[in-house]
């Protein structure tokens, strides 16, 4: 079952589905302006206990984070890939969550990823190198 989508391309969700969505935006949003190490070092926490994400559930909860706020949908890809992440977390579940660039052109990046391949992204599998990963445990 897919969401319905807004006039602006974002997909909505009804008024009873959007607080735990809005609540990870707002821990994602307090947790990419720390160091790269403290951000790693928290998510290799959080995410003991949970399963690894199938690309359904990785995808539904991207989708979630991007109704919610107009910075996941657009440019946003830190704070949309760490609120996607703690969203599937929420949920029971982990996606490999990743960081990192392409250098030429340059172009930093961050994204969740299920079995090597990025989820929701535009960018292939392979486009961007890794440089920090959190994988399911």
């Amino acid at each position: 079952m897919s969401m319905p989508v807004a006039i602006t391309g974002r997909p909505r969700l009804p008024l009873h589905r959007r607080p735990l969505p809005w609540l990870a935006t707002l821990v994602a949003r307090l947790l990419m302006h720390q160091p790269p190490a403290r951000i790693r070092a928290v998510l290799g926490f959080v995410r003991r206990g949970a399963r690894p994400a199938t690309v359904e559930e990785a995808q539904k909860c991207r989708d979630a984070v991007v109704a919610v706020s107009v910075s996941c949908a657009g440019e946003g890809c830190v704070q949309r890939s760490l609120a996607t992440a703690l969203l599937c977390r929420v949920h029971g579940s982990w996606p490999t969550w990743c960081s990192g660039a392409r250098v030429v052109p340059f172009l930093a990046h961050a994204w969740v990823e299920v079995d090597g391949e990025p989820v929701g992204e535009p960018y292939p599998a392979g486009y961007h190198t890794a440089l920090i990963r959190v994988p399911p445990r």
